[in-house]
């Protein structure tokens, strides 16, 4: 298994390499300009074999021709036709059609086939994907219908067998060993088992009881526990310990790519409260709360995550518990939630500033920050203070205008700035909070990075478009478990980004390199080399 993941992995940097070249020339000089080493993949004629062809010319051909859909007869008549692009491709002379039959059947084995598979349906994704001009790659409905299993049509097109393999292989050696259900030395299944089915739910998008039926098609009945079996196991697990193992975590998968990354420059964090939605009777529910739609009900988890040009990861989760007309809960501790939030993050990365929405508008919020040496950059709600100073803007025909204010609580105290600015929507006028000390003439370039937010969006979509499993559970501890493995998954896909991009071009651009469903092949590999 460990040799396939390096295949997988040295292939998509093979892909990406072509893509990369391709952008800015066509196909032949893409290949022309490789400089990709071919070692993860082995020749299968010995050594004393006469073939005088090179193997890695065969492999290079092989994935010219699978992105072009030549035949084996069009791809020699087009060396024929264009010697210098057999010279390209490193032959000193034009095989024949049978050269080619015969390699593919035996001289590559099965990795081989998968090695080119993968890097010519990379190339072949990333070109339609992204509307680079290129006439002469096949269109990409050949290779996705033609390679995609449809073993059940829930199951997300995007992960392949493959994929759910090498992510759980990786979160199983990698991730799971800071979460401890504290469950009987003698039990049947060890807790391993059980990260490795919700690894699985989580990637196919299913719930528990059809998770479980699937994950022992795959592995073998024995290996994995039924359904209930696995709701009875989650529930074992604390909430406190799960939210403390996925810090522990976070700080292990960091290591991983000390070697590759810095973070010692403070970074840019957003947070932000995501929901779950929950249809269930709320009586005796209270960690469900209401939403914005007066008649929504969900469960709602906070989280930190670096924004800007940085790896796009969640280094803190923390539950939202809310006062509702169903519970008993205190009043909305909001700054709270923040505190946890922030400490926890700051055990893995310096924070500069920190940027929230307007849901977190609260003097407790900003003292909050202050008081954890962090900058704050929060949209205010307009009231009545607010308003006279929009209306005297409006008289003196000013764009932009910063007002000092103070912050008391007992907490604390520290001096703010108000800053009103042009709202990027181009209607009206936008007012933000900040500890900073902002000047009028920068206050509006100061205010743009309020924009980077989008980020957290993109990111919740992710975590539960791709990696969050299906439950009906009203229990917490279930809900809890769920959304902290999704998001922990989530993370792995973006390290593995990151350590793609370090090895093959460097550029650290927000937009993955890899989607979610492709990324994940590659993470055993990437990360961590097995022992």
């Amino acid at each position: 298994m460990e040799n396939f993941e390096c295949t997988l992995c040295e292939a998509y940097q093979l892909g990406i390499t072509i893509r990369n070249e391709f952008k800015e020339t066509d196909l032949v000089t893409a290949f022309e300009n490789l400089d990709h080493s071919i070692d993860a993949i082995k020749d299968e004629y010995p050594a004393w074999h006469p073939a005088p062809l090179s193997f890695r010319a065969m492999v290079l051909s092989f994935v010219f021709m699978e992105i072009t859909g030549d035949s084996y007869a069009e791809f020699s008549r087009r060396l024929t036709r264009q010697p210098e692009v057999a010279t390209i491709l490193g032959f000193t002379r034009v095989p024949d059609e049978s050269a080619f039959s015969r390699a593919w059947r035996n001289r590559f084995d099965d990795e081989t086939h998968e090695y080119v598979h993968a890097a010519a349906h990379f190339v072949i994704k990333e070109v339609h994907d992204r509307d680079i001009s290129a006439s002469e790659v096949r269109p990409k409905k050949e290779i996705v219908e033609g390679t995609e299993e449809n073993i059940d049509s829930v199951e997300d097109e995007s992960f392949s067998q493959n994929a759910i393999v090498q992510t759980t292989r990786l979160a199983r050696d990698h991730a799971f060993g800071h979460f401890d259900s504290d469950r009987a030395s003698n039990t049947t299944y060890e807790d391993t088992q059980f990260f490795e089915l919700q690894t699985f739910m989580g990637m196919v998008r299913c719930g528990t009881a059809q998770g479980a039926t699937r994950f022992q098609y795959r592995r073998g009945e024995e290996y994995g526990p039924h359904g209930d079996t696995h709701l009875r196991a989650v529930k074992q697990f604390d909430p406190e310990g799960l939210v403390s193992g996925f810090n522990e975590t976070t700080d292990r998968l960091l290591s991983v790519i000390a070697s590759e990354a810095s973070f010692r420059r403070p970074v840019t964090a957003a947070i932000d409260i995501t929901t779950i939605p929950y249809y269930g009777e709320v009586k005796g529910m209270p960690m469900v709360s209401g939403t914005k739609d007066r008649d929504g009900r969900a469960f709602k988890f906070a989280t930190l995550s670096i924004i800007g040009q940085n790896i796009p990861l969640v280094l803190a989760v923390e539950p939202v518990r809310e006062s509702s007309e169903w519970d008993e809960n205190s009043s909305n501790q909001i700054h709270r939630t923040v505190r946890r939030l922030v400490r926890q993050a700051k055990e893995h990365v310096p924070i500069e500033t920190v940027l929230c929405d307007r849901e977190f508008d609260s003097i407790r919020v900003f003292q909050t920050l202050s008081n954890l040496d962090v900058n704050y950059l929060i949209p205010k709600r307009v009231s009545s203070s607010e308003r006279d100073v929009l209306e005297q803007m409006e008289e003196d025909d000013q764009e932009v205008a910063v007002e000092s204010a103070s912050v008391h609580v007992e907490s604390g105290s520290h001096p703010m700035r108000l800053l009103y600015v042009p709202s990027t929507s181009g209607e009206g006028t936008a007012v933000f909070a900040t500890n900073l000390r902002v000047g009028p003439e920068e206050a509006e370039s100061f205010c743009r990075r309020y924009s980077r937010r989008w980020q957290i969006e993109s990111e919740y979509k992710s975590i539960k478009g791709d990696f969050l499993a299906k439950t009906s559970s009203k229990d917490y501890r279930v809900r809890l478990f769920y959304f902290v493995f999704a998001v922990l998954l989530y993370n792995i896909w973006r390290l593995t980004d990151f350590l793609l991009k370090a090895v093959v071009d460097g550029e650290m651009d927000y937009e993955p390199v890899l989607t979610a469903g492709e990324c994940v092949e590659l993470v055993a590999s990437a990360l961590i080399p097995h022992d």
